[in-house]
């Protein structure tokens, strides 16, 4: 499969037809304490619906280089952020990278791979902390 099969950019497929998605913006504020330790992230989005900044503990940012052929990333956590916290943000964002890579590829076999290999991580996260 090549790049010309995956659903193109800047569209969205409901059932069967491709409708053009309008532009949004999505803000990102950090905070930063005086020891430049992240102490608040919050964000919004044109398109939401909360009419107030949403504050989240942590973010992770990708975007891909298509002339590079690398990625670029934004890792961010908050010093509050738990470390079981930290193991159900990283399952659940495996997770939907799975569903992600299975709609944009139609691989569901390397799909369901990475999400047995999500749960298999999720699994071993607990019992790392059991043993804490």
């Amino acid at each position: 499969m090549d790049s010309q099969d995956c659903e193109p950019r800047g569209f969205l497929t409901f059932d069967g037809i491709l409708v053009y998605m309008q532009k949004s913006t999505i803000k990102i504020d950090v905070t930063r304490d005086p020891q430049k330790m992240i102490s608040g992230i919050h964000w919004n989005a044109t398109d939401s619906t909360a009419e107030t900044d949403q504050a989240a503990k942590a973010m992770i940012l990708s975007f891909w280089d298509g002339q590079e052929k690398s990625a670029m990333r934004i890792d961010l956590w908050t010093k509050e952020m738990m470390i079981d916290e930290m193991g159900d943000f990283f399952y659940q964002t495996m997770m939907v990278m799975a569903d992600t890579y299975g709609r944009a590829t139609q691989q569901k076999e390397l799909a369901e791979d990475m999400k047995q290999f999500a749960a298999d991580f999720y699994k071993r996260s607990r019992e790392l902390l059991e043993k804490q």
